[in-house]
Order: structure tokens, then sequence, then C-alpha cells
């Protein structure tokens, strides 16, 4: 019987002491309190009293890493507010009245501030009540990257690094269609870099390679754009020459034309075999005028040499200047020269009297208005103007001017020295 008495008593005080404690109003999870750096953090601490109580004092503390507490703010009921150390620029309570909410308020976290926070409740009569929590101390990443020159035929090597400091530390990639391999590294302080490296190649300069970073702390990922550089030599061509230049044919000129990375920065004009010819102009962009009408002087192997910080590249072309238009016509209208007297038969013949016979009539025209008479016997034709015809259909055309005619007409024999105009011979 007395042992059940005692039991009932035990029972009966712990109903009291549960009747009679008050309790924390949303209570903190095992979870810890996220929170980001630069930030506003807010420790909840709100106790609910039981009717007869008052809460005398409220204290927070920060558990040191040797499990001591460092005192951070006091509130009492009567005597106000107390920040100690460091703290006191850092902190505040989120009411205006801290013994009803007792909330801590940190007004720019910093990673330090990491850790565990304890908050006691001073209550009078029923006594002390404390709530733990802890906090962590998030960072939004901090990325670079830092990309590489690289230059056509240098060995495998690094193309770009990306760098970046997050706590929790973050996970780095690359985006890119080139062909290499990339190297990650981690350190404490939560920083990770990323190396991409390659064998450099022409075809690969301006191609994306882009770093690509994830965080917790971030919507989605964050890029970093980038293009690979590649330098390499020029490759010079020139343009400007079709074949199709001609003498006395003016403002002619060739242009040097080249790809290369960085941009040639000079271009030098060259005559194979020789120096260039005179009056002919070089400008700096690698064109090369020239100043005057073209002549067969101009003819010859021309070459450009492009030059930019990584090396040369040359390019020839050979100009050739052919007939100008009246020349090409004088010649088209020179007879043909038959060669064998038998291989064009009659026909053939026939055709170039009447040639010589029209070249004659223009001739005559040409010099008949000269007045000039010639130095054998005056004849006023100089021995171009007429030849013996025996086309009847140019015989009046064919009269010397000392009266002789043709055969036809009386004039005697047709051996009687013939003349022809320039450049004409004998009939076949």
């Amino acid at each position: 019987m007395t042992s059940l008495l005692n039991t009932l008593s035990l029972c009966l005080c712990v109903l009291r002491i549960c009747v009679i404690q008050g309790d924390f109003v949303d209570p903190p999870t095992a979870e810890p309190i996220l929170s980001l750096s630069e930030k506003e953090t807010v420790l909840p601490c709100r106790y609910q009293l039981l009717s007869g109580d008052t809460v005398v004092q409220v204290t927070w503390y920060k558990e040191k890493p040797d499990a001591t507490k460092d005192q951070i703010v006091t509130a009492h009921h009567t005597n106000g507010q107390t920040a100690f150390g460091a703290w006191s620029q850092r902190v505040r309570f989120q009411s205006s009245e801290p013994t009803v909410d007792s909330s801590l308020v940190i007004m720019s976290t910093d990673v330090s501030d990491e850790g565990k926070y304890l908050c006691r409740i001073i209550t009078y009569p029923s006594g002390n009540f404390d709530t733990e929590m802890s906090l962590t101390v998030w960072t939004i990443p901090i990325s670079s990257l830092d990309p590489v020159i690289l230059v056509e035929g240098q060995s495998y090597r690094q193309a770009a690094s990306c760098r970046s400091v997050a706590r929790p530390p973050p996970r780095l990639s690359w985006e890119t269609d080139l062909n290499g391999q990339s190297t990650n590294r981690s350190s404490d302080n939560g920083a990770v870099t990323s190396h991409y490296s390659l064998h450099p190649l022409r075809s690969m300069n301006g191609k994306k390679l882009d770093c690509i970073v994830w965080h917790p702390t971030l919507k989605g990922t964050r890029r970093i754009r980038n293009q690979l550089v590649v330098h390499y030599p020029p490759d010079a061509e020139v343009s400007g020459f079709a074949g199709d230049w001609l003498m006395g044919l003016e403002n002619a000129a060739l242009r040097c034309l080249s790809g290369g990375n960085p941009k040639p920065h000079s271009f030098t004009w060259l005559r194979v075999g020789g120096e260039l010819p005179e009056g002919v102009i070089t400008h700096p962009n690698g064109t090369l005028v020239f100043g005057r009408p073209l002549s067969p002087s101009d003819q010859g192997t021309y070459q450009c040499v492009a030059k930019n910080d990584v090396g040369v590249g040359k390019a020839e072309v050979e100009i050739i200047v052919g007939d100008s238009p009246q020349e090409r016509s004088l010649f088209e209208k020179m007879p043909m020269i038959f060669i064998g007297g038998a291989a064009g038969g009659a026909a053939d013949r026939d055709a170039y009297r009447h040639h010589l016979c029209h070249l004659s009539s223009q001739t005559e025209e040409q010099e008949a208005g000269e007045g000039a008479d010639s130095e054998e016997g005056g004849n006023k034709h100089s021995g171009e103007g007429c030849f013996y015809q025996e086309d009847e259909l140019c015989q009046h055309r064919c009269q010397r001017s000392d009266g002789r005619k043709h055969p036809s007409e009386g004039g005697g024999d047709h051996k009687d020295q013939p003349v022809f105009p320039r450049g004409a011979g004998p009939l076949p």
C-alpha cells in the first residue's frame, strides 16, 4: 500500500511540473537554419509563459569550438539590453519587447557566424529554460574565368581556367565542342578550380568554351561565356588580277588579302627578280596601286608578304600586260600572209586581192589629205597607197599618180614594178 502511494505521489509531481512549465513557440527542428553570407539572419526564440510567471532576463550565447559559451546579448526586464564585444555592432533583438519575443537578428551574416546558438529564458518563479539551434551559412559563388591565348603548333596545354568560391563548394563543368580534357581541384576554403586543356589548332579559334557553375544558392546554373583564342600566321592571297590587264589600263591595283590571327600589322610588296616599277604606290592596308597607265614594263611576278605577331604569309601572282584595244584593232586589220603559192588556190588569191584593194583604198584616202610628194618621181602616195592590181573591181583605185594605168586599160605590162601597201606582199 505504501509503495502504491509513493508511485501515485511521483506521478502527480511530474504532472504538476508538466502543467506549470511553459514551452517555446515554434521550437527549432533538428535541421540547421540556413542563411546567406552578408544577408540578415533571424534566430527564433519565443517562450510561452504560464499565468503567474514573469520573464526576468533573456540571454543569447554562441558555442565556441572548445564547448565554452560566448555571451552575445542580454535583455533584462528592468535594466534593458546589453550587447557584448564585437557582437554589439552586429546584432539586435527582433522585437522592441525582447522579454516577449526574444528572437535575435544578425544584421549582416558572416561565414564565421556558423555554429550552435543557445537562447536562455530566465523566469520567475519557474526558473530557466533553454532552446538550442544550429546555423549554417552559405555564400553565393564568386566565379571567374581566365582564358589563355594559344598559338597554333604548340603542345598540349591549358586553354582556360575557371574558378569559383562558395559555401558549400560549387561544382564546375565545361560546355564545348572542342576535343580536350578538364581537371578539377578543391580547397578547404570552398574554392574549386577547373582547367581545360587541348592541342591548339587554327580551326579551334573562336569556338565556344563556356564554364558552367552549379550551386544550391543559384536558380539553375550560371554560365561564364568564353571563346577560345588561337593565334596563327597569315594566310596570304592576292586579288585584283584576272588575266585581263591591257596596256594603257588606268587605276590597276593588286590587293593582298590575309586571314591570320591577329590581323597582319604590315604588308610588303616585291617583284621577283627586280625592283618595283616606277609609279606604283603601296598602301598600309596591303594594296598596290599603279599610279599611271600600264605598260609592258609592268609585267612580272609580284609577291605580297604579310606579317603578324606569330609569323609570315606569302602569296605570288604573275602579271601579264596584253596589247591595248587600239593595237589589237590594227593587228586584226593586217592582211593574212599566205605561205605556199598553190596552197590556197584561186579562192584564196581572190580573197587576198580584195583585201589588199580594201587596204589600198583606205590608205589612199588617209594620205590624200597630206599633200606630200614622194622622194622618187613626185608620186603623192610615197609608193604605199597603190599597188599593181589584177582585180578589175579595184582598177579605179590602183592608178599611179604619174598617169600609168592598169594593163586592162592599156597601161602596160603587169610586171612593171608594182607598189604594195604597208604590211602587204605580192600576190601568191
